[in-house]
């Protein structure tokens, strides 16, 4: 308890250091304002500062898996949005302070007589000003994000050309949706039209990569009647996320745990996915057969390795072409390139796209891109593709900027 205080007492005391810093200048900004705007805009600055200080001190002395898991996340959210942009503007405030110890430096070497009467070195007045409103960019931003972004649902459609399809599934069409994190949600009449976005489509087949919940199979029951309305001729099919085993989260005990699981996978069931637990099912159209191969989360380096790849694709040697359901899609260069070179396309979500990028033409960033080689879009090497889908939900941040939740239409052609 001890180590936990005073580790909270330094994290105040930084978190006090960039306000009082950043207060600095919202008192120049203001000084020449009406005394009612002036006494607003510097009392309305500690509002969130106080509101945060609480939010942090019962988060580390009391028990926040007490609450749903949506009142952690939009705590986590207004803390986080509230010191980054602080620290955003602190940057020109800096880059001001630096500039005024060099001219002050400089007026140490000048002779007394070359010094020149006048105002002593103040802020600079730009500077000031841009420091604020470079902390209301962000922060204008990630509200706009949370508003607008979080269900702003976008159809992506792609064509994929396999040389060894058959005639019978030529142009056939898959949905994909991946990341559902059904634990965030806050708009449930926002999430059912997206899942009518996915409907208008008329896919032949819904594929589902994983993460239906953030820790616990509970979040899912109130968007079961929305997401079983998901179906399709060829049907609905799914797989797990390393989100669905509660392994980011506390347990009275193994059993409970395990139970929670049981109760992820009825979840599936209730809603009508067909849920591959490392295992394949066979799509067979006029004798012509296609494979649908799904396991269990499987991820490069700290993620969970529930995944049994050899296992699920054992026994779908008769099929002209194998579809992969993986979550991850680190697992695509780490094992399914390397040893299963019969496996069309991988199908993965997982990145979110961190949701915050530019997409303009064919220029796309994310900071996902520095933490994963293949995070969104479509990836071919050989006669092998990976389709990355950027999530239909959201986590941690309650919403998206500049990366759209995704539906994704795949269409399959004969090369």
């Amino acid at each position: 308890m001890k180590t936990r205080i005073m580790a909270l007492f330094i994290v105040f005391a930084l978190l006090l250091l960039v306000d009082v810093y950043f207060f600095q200048a919202v008192l120049a900004v203001s000084k020449n304002w009406s005394p009612a705007w002036k006494q607003g805009a510097r009392v309305g600055f500690w509002v969130p500062t106080v509101i945060s200080f609480i939010a942090l001190l019962w988060w580390q002395l009391g028990d926040p898996y007490t609450i749903k898991a949506s009142v952690r996340t939009w705590i986590i959210t207004g803390v986080f949005v509230t010191y980054f942009s602080k620290l955003i503007g602190i940057v020109f405030l800096l880059i001001d302070d630096i500039q005024r110890l060099i001219r002050w430096g400089a007026g140490l070497f000048q002779k007394k007589a070359e010094t020149l009467p006048g105002v002593p070195i103040t802020r600079s007045q730009f500077l000031t000003q841009a420091a604020v409103i470079a902390s209301t960019v962000p922060f204008g931003a990630m509200v706009f994000g949370i508003v607008s972004g979080a269900h702003d649902y976008r159809i992506r459609k792609v064509s994929v050309k396999l040389p060894n399809l058959p005639k019978a599934f030529d142009g056939l069409r898959l949905a994909q949706l991946s990341d559902i994190h059904s634990g965030s949600f806050f708009n449930k009449t926002a999430v059912k039209g997206g899942v009518e976005m996915a409907l208008n489509e008329k896919p032949d087949l819904i594929l589902f990569t994983g993460d239906l919940v953030n820790n616990e199979s509970a979040e899912v029951k109130e968007y079961i009647d929305v997401f079983n309305k998901l179906k399709a001729p060829l049907g609905v099919y799914s797989v797990t996320g390393n989100h669905d085993y509660g392994d980011y989260t506390n347990w009275a005990s193994q059993s409970a745990k395990q139970q929670n699981f049981k109760d992820l996978i009825e979840a599936h069931r209730l809603m009508g996915f067909d849920l591959l637990m490392n295992e394949h099912r066979f799509i067979d159209q006029g004798g012509e057969k296609l494979a649908i191969i799904g396991i269990e989360n499987w991820g490069a380096g700290r993620f969970s390795k529930y995944g049994k790849l050899e296992q699920a694709h054992a026994g779908t040697e008769e099929a002209a072409v194998k579809l992969l359901l993986s979550h991850d899609p680190s697992h695509w260069d780490a094992q399914v390139r390397p040893n299963y070179n019969d496996i069309d396309i991988a199908f993965a979500g997982h990145t979110h796209g961190f949701q915050f990028g530019v997409e303009l033409g064919n220029f796309k960033w994310s900071p996902s891109q520095y933490a994963y080689k293949q995070w969104a879009g479509l990836y071919t090497q050989g006669n092998q593709h990976l389709y990355v889908n950027r999530g239909f939900g959201y986590l941690g941040y309650p919403g998206r900027v500049g990366m759209p939740p995704e539906i994704t239409i795949v269409e399959l052609k004969r090369a």
